[in-house]
């Protein structure tokens, strides 16, 4: 069950993340059909282009320019409000989102 909602939650992420991508980035597979290993993979690339100083943190500037969910959400995953997130941060939230989603859409895994 905790499986289940990990992949759930990181294709959940990786939809997230990969919805601003322009047309010619995107793959021809839609972000649901993606393995958990494919989600994992695209969401460290756009993190990795997103953190230009590569230090392994994304500032709110950093993600505004290179992943605008990330930037819409920063306050958010940011719980520590130490000015930047890092690549766990960020799973570790849509992690929660998608988990909250998932038990209003299926409320039996209660």
């Amino acid at each position: 069950m905790i499986l289940r909602k990990s992949c759930a939650g990181l294709v959940i992420m990786a939809a997230f993340v990969c919805t601003n991508t322009s047309a010619q980035q995107q793959t021809e597979q839609e972000p649901m059909q993606w393995s958990l290993k494919e989600a994992k993979a695209k969401i460290a690339e756009r993190f990795k282009a997103a953190d230009t100083n590569h230090d392994g943190k994304l500032t709110r500037e950093e993600a505004k320019a290179g992943m605008p969910r990330v930037y819409e959400n920063f306050d958010k995953i940011d719980i520590r409000k130490r000015g930047y997130v890092t690549q766990r941060q960020i799973g570790a939230y849509w992690s929660k989102v998608s988990g909250a989603q998932e038990q209003k859409d299926n409320p039996v895994w209660n």
